[in-house]
C-alpha cells in the first residue's frame, strides 16, 4: 500500500459567505457544492474544501497552496484588478537545468496565504 495522489485538501475558514466568492469569482475554481459548514470546489482534480473548524484547534491558517499557472504574469495583474491582495510580485525562485520556477504569494478572503506558481523552459 502506498499513497500517490492528493484527492482533497482542506482549507480552514471564518466566513462561507466571503470565502466562496473569493474562491469562485476572483480565483475562478469550480464551484462544486456546498453543505451547511463546508464548501466543495474543484482545481483539476483536485478538491479543495474550505470549511469552518470542528474544533478551536482546527481554527488556525494551513500550509500554503501553491496554484500552477501557465501565464504568471498575466493571471497576476488579472488578480490584482480583481483586488487581491499579493505579498510580492512574481519572481524567480529556483533555475535547475533549463526549468525556470517563479511564484508569487497573496492573502485569501480568510488570511490564508497562497501562491501562484509557473514551471517554463529558461
Amino acid at each position: 500500500m502506498t499513497i500517490n495522489q492528493i484527492q482533497q485538501i482542506g482549507l480552514p475558514v471564518k466566513y462561507l459567505e466571503t470565502a466562496i466568492p473569493f474562491y469562485q469569482d476572483t480565483l475562478g475554481m469550480k464551484f462544486l457544492f456546498q453543505t451547511g459548514t463546508m464548501a466543495f470546489f474543484d482545481c483539476n482534480g483536485i478538491r479543495l474544501m474550505l470549511s469552518l473548524p470542528e474544533k478551536k484547534e482546527f481554527a488556525q491558517v494551513s500550509s500554503v497552496i501553491y496554484f500552477q499557472t501557465e501565464q504568471i504574469e498575466e493571471t497576476y495583474n488579472r488578480l490584482l484588478e480583481k483586488g487581491v491582495l499579493f505579498l510580492d510580485s512574481p519572481h524567480l525562485v529556483a533555475k535547475s537545468g533549463q526549468i525556470e520556477t517563479r511564484m508569487v504569494f497573496f492573502k485569501d478572503s480568510e488570511g490564508n496565504t497562497l501562491a501562484l506558481i509557473n514551471e517554463r523552459l529558461a
